[in-house]
C-alpha cells in the first residue's frame, strides 16, 4: 500500500483525494475526498488572466488541503491544474502560491494528459463489468474545457476542446455582469452552435460515434444524475454508476434553461457553486448524447482525480 494524495484544480472547483493505493490488486481505498468551489477560471475567457480574488479563494482551499494531507501522513502528492491555469497569462502567480502552501509545484497539464487521467480514473473499475460494452467514450465536462476519450483497456484517441460549463455561461449567458434568468432563445442557440463546433473539432481525431458505452464525469454530469433521481441531498453512492437516459437528460436540460436562479437554487442536491453554470453543463452533455446517439450515460464519481492518484501510486 502507498498512501497518496491527488489534487485536481479545475476552472470551477478544486478537489482533493487521499487514498491508499494497492497497484497489485488495482484497489484505491478512499481516506478523504473533498471538493471546494473556487471558480479559479472567473473571467479568464474574457481577460486572459486569473483574477486576484479567484487566486485567493483557491489558495484558501489549498491551505485547508495541506492540513488534511499532513494529518493523514501522505507519502506522495501530485497537484494537477487544468484549463483555467493553462490559459492564463499570470499562471506563474498561481504556481508560486501553490508551491508555497503545499510544497509541490502544480503541473499545468495539456488537454491530452487530462484526458488520459480521466479515462484511467473512470474506467479502471469498469473492466470486469460484462454488461458495459466497449469501446468506452469518456466525456469529462469541466468548467473551461471538455475532454473526449475513446478506448477499450487503453486510450485509443483523445481530444480536449474549449467548451465547459463556466466558459459557456460566461460567453453566452451573462449580460451586464449577471447570468440571464432565464436565457433568451438566441442565447441558447448561440451556445448550442458553439458546442456543436467543438464537437466537430473533437470528431476530427476522436471517433465519438464508434463508442458503445458513454461514461460521463465531473460536476455537471453528476448533478444531472442527482436531479434525475430527485435526491434529497447530494449522495455520491447513489450517483456513482447510475444511468440516465437521453430523454431524461433532455427533460432536465430544458427545465434548467427555462428556470430562474431561485428555482435552481431550490434543488436540494445541487451545490450552490453550480447553480449558475449547471444549465450550460447539462446542455454540453445533451449535445454529446444527441451527436453520438447514446441512449444513456453511465455516471462516474471516479474521474481525473482517481487517475492522478493512480499515476502517483
Amino acid at each position: 500500500m502507498t498512501r497518496v494524495a491527488a489534487v485536481d484544480c479545475g476552472t470551477n472547483s478544486i478537489r482533493l483525494l487521499v487514498a491508499d493505493a494497492d497497484p497489485a490488486t488495482g484497489e484505491l481505498t478512499d481516506l478523504d475526498r473533498r471538493m471546494t468551489i473556487v471558480r479559479l477560471g472567473q473571467g479568464v475567457d474574457r481577460t486572459g488572466r486569473l483574477a486576484p480574488e479567484a487566486l485567493e479563494r483557491t489558495f484558501a482551499a489549498c491551505r485547508e488541503y495541506a492540513d488534511v494531507v499532513t494529518a493523514h501522513g501522505v507519502e506522495r502528492l501530485r497537484f494537477v491544474a487544468t484549463s483555467a491555469s493553462r490559459d492564463a497569462e499570470n499562471r506563474q502567480d498561481f504556481v508560486r502560491g501553490v508551491l508555497d502552501i503545499l510544497g509541490v509545484e502544480p503541473e499545468v497539464i495539456s488537454g491530452d494528459q487530462e484526458a488520459e487521467f480521466s479515462f484511467t480514473g473512470a474506467t479502471r473499475e469498469l473492466a470486469g463489468r460484462d454488461h458495459l460494452d466497449k469501446p468506452y467514450l469518456v466525456v469529462d465536462i469541466g468548467g473551461g474545457s471538455t475532454e473526449f476519450v475513446v478506448g477499450d483497456d487503453h486510450v485509443r484517441a483523445a481530444r480536449s476542446v474549449d467548451v465547459g460549463c463556466v466558459r459557456m455561461t460566461e460567453r453566452h449567458l451573462v449580460r451586464d455582469g449577471v447570468v440571464t434568468d432565464p436565457p433568451s432563445p438566441e442565447q441558447v442557440a448561440a451556445m448550442r452552435a458553439d458546442i456543436a463546433a467543438a464537437l466537430d473539432l473533437a470528431e476530427e481525431t476522436v471517433p465519438l460515434r464508434e463508442a458503445r458505452t458513454l461514461v460521463g464525469l465531473a460536476g455537471s454530469v453528476t448533478s444531472v444524475s442527482a436531479i434525475a433521481q430527485e435526491l434529497p441531498a447530494y449522495d455520491s453512492a447513489a450517483i456513482h454508476h447510475s444511468r440516465v437516459s437521453r430523454d431524461r437528460v433532455r427533460e432536465i436540460t430544458d427545465w434548467l434553461l427555462r428556470s430562474t436562479h431561485a428555482e435552481r437554487a431550490a434543488v436540494p442536491s445541487l451545490h450552490p457553486g453550480r447553480v449558475d453554470v449547471i444549465a450550460a453543463g447539462a446542455l454540453v452533455l445533451l449535445s454529446v448524447m444527441e451527436r453520438t446517439g447514446a441512449e444513456e450515460v453511465v455516471v462516474s464519481e471516479h474521474d481525473i482525480l482517481d487517475g492522478i492518484a493512480w499515476s502517483v501510486a
